[in-house]
């Protein structure tokens, strides 16, 4: 495991420490500062990838890493890892997601999976296994946010991020499921079966429900006996929220400049 410290309180970041023989991998744009000594190194595959591909021909390994950057450019993520290893010592580098908010350590023990929406992924230690998991075309559709999730297996430290506060539940508490926003969700471990359903029916009261109540026609269903992570900013609010703020700061500064043309005669 990775010696660690979250630090922050609206807006967190996590310090690793890197001690002689260890390695952690994040995905470009997660990165904040490090130690001299802790050398940084771009690829396009992660380790057990690379172990897999070993002794395989040239076009193998040219077509298993074609395959991997396919994989995560239709998940919307970058198409490269940037890898960290101490040199002569210990060594420390920091981390944060994109958005305001927590940062988590999940430590993987080698027999429990977990999934994670492709935005929350923040960095690993490099004996955790990355993959793409699709969730189905109808779960896209339906939820908005995509079919495809991230998942982690192997032994180390896993780092995610989420937007606002983490909410952790189990749905078992609660009647053994749960409906939450689809922008909310985070991530779940393997004991939790991930679903979209519709809320409504497209009738006037389901229509209402989509078009003024805000949630759209379909939520996400999470069952079973086990952790789930909900952050408490829905992506998709957040989304339309920047995206009107920009529409009206681009209406604001049209009418700005028209003023300004005018002199101010037309306040």
């Amino acid at each position: 495991m990775i010696k660690n410290k979250i630090q922050g309180n609206a807006s967190q970041m996590i310090v690793c420490q890197l001690d002689q023989g260890q390695t952690m991998f994040c995905e470009a744009g997660k990165f904040l500062w490090k130690t001299a000594n802790v050398a940084v190194e771009t690829r396009f595959t992660t380790h057990e990838q690379e172990e897999a591909s070993r002794g395989k021909g040239l076009m193998a390994k040219a077509l298993s890493t074609a395959v991997e950057m396919g994989k995560r450019g239709l998940a919307g993520e970058s198409l490269a890892f940037q890898y960290f290893t101490p040199n002569g010592g210990s060594g420390l580098v920091a981390f944060a997601g994109t958005l305001p908010g927590e940062v988590r350590e999940i430590q993987l023990d080698g027999e429990r999976t977990w999934t994670a929406e492709k935005d929350a992924f923040v960095a690993a230690e490099s004996t955790v296994k990355f993959d793409i998991k699709f969730a189905g075309l109808t779960a896209g559709r339906r939820g908005g946010e995509g079919f495809i999730l991230e998942q982690f297996t192997g032994t180390g430290s896993l780092f995610i991020a989420g937007a606002g506060n983490f909410i952790e539940l189990n749905p078992a508490q609660y009647g053994g499921k749960i409906q939450v926003d689809t922008g909310c969700v985070v991530a779940f471990d393997d004991q939790i079966t991930y679903g979209v359903e519709r809320i409504g029916k497209f009738d006037a009261s389901g229509l209402k429900t989509a078009f003024f109540g805000g949630e759209g026609m379909s939520l996400a269903t999470l069952e079973g006996d086990g952790q789930v992570i909900l952050q408490s900013v829905s992506m998709v609010a957040l989304a339309r929220t920047l995206q009107h703020a920009a529409g009206q700061a681009s209406t604001e500064g049209t009418a700005g400049s028209i003023r300004g043309l005018l002199g101010g005669s037309t306040d």
